[in-house]
């Protein structure tokens, strides 16, 4: 019984991934989501554009690089994917949200994709390239990164260098991660094949494996610590914009919000800015 079940379970997965409904792509819609995993679809996202690219400081350079780049995607000029690596809360994923917001109305559009559903990217390829509208999609990975038994990464390299219909004129990839390198680098690998250890006939291409990944990224953007002078600016900035003295007691405040979190980003000064904000308006 339980394997009539399973039967019975297998192959309704199996006809509904092959009898669901074609994506569809609706040039009004800023931004999409896949959800649904096997049987999912684009969904649209309520996105609030209230990050502007000058409300993102401290990253000037990383700020630069990438607008050019994306200015050269909306103007059908040559552009890379992008990988965005470093430290947590320094802005990746803001200038993502930035990007959207400056140049919605050049028809810049952005699909969210999970690590998990990257197998799902020729689907969403194949979407944006029948759908007859102008837009431009840059599918945005948070947070990627993957283990060595991991095969999403496959599929990723596919799209962004690899497949014969690789080079996309409107879809770009821009990844966000905490580490360069993708894929793990262990040291036991570099061991082995210097100790004679390993078993492959071929050692040095298991790191090659395992940077492969990020070579497919045309453009690479650091995103570093930030020093107390470049946590301050972004602190008074948003406490001008709420019309809110950036006094001593303000700053002095900060610096202590700053230790409490074990260190200095754009994220923990809009946290502390919001915090501060909030109880100065409370009263």
């Amino acid at each position: 019984m339980n394997l009539s079940n399973e039967l019975i379970r297998l192959a309704t997965q199996f006809f509904a991934e092959r009898t669901q409904k074609p994506i569809t792509l609706d040039p009004t819609v800023l931004a999409y989501r896949w959800v649904g995993g096997h049987t999912g679809t684009l969904v649209p996202i309520d996105v609030h554009l209230s990050v502007s690219l000058d409300d993102l400081l401290g990253i000037d350079t990383q700020k630069h690089k990438l607008i050019q780049n994306t200015r050269q995607f909306l103007n059908n000029l040559p552009a890379n994917h992008v990988l965005m690596t470093g430290t947590r809360g320094a802005g990746k994923s803001s200038l993502i949200r930035a990007l959207l917001n400056a140049y919605h109305q050049d028809g810049l559009r952005i699909i969210e994709v999970s690590r998990d559903d990257l197998m799902f990217l020729d689907k969403i390829r194949h979407a944006i390239t029948q759908n007859g509208n102008n837009c431009r999609y840059i599918v945005y990975c948070d947070d990627l990164a993957f283990n060595g038994q991991d095969e999403n990464y496959r599929t990723l390299k596919s799209v962004l260098d690899g497949a014969l219909d690789s080079e996309q004129e409107r879809l770009l990839v821009y990844a966000t991660s905490n580490r360069r390198h993708l894929l793990p680098q262990l040291m036991k690998d570099n061991v082995n094949i210097y100790n004679g250890q390993t078993d492959e006939v071929n050692p040095f291409e298991t790191i090659d494996e395992t940077v492969s990944l990020s070579d497919r990224f045309g453009l690479w953007l650091s995103f570093y610590p930030m020093n107390q002078d470049s946590y301050l600016d972004i602190v008074s900035h948003y406490l001008h914009k709420a019309n809110i003295r950036f006094d001593e007691t303000a700053k002095a405040e900060a610096l202590k919000w700053a230790s409490t979190r074990g260190g200095r980003s754009g994220r923990i000064a809009y946290q502390f800015s919001r915090h501060w904000v909030g109880q100065s308006l409370l009263g």
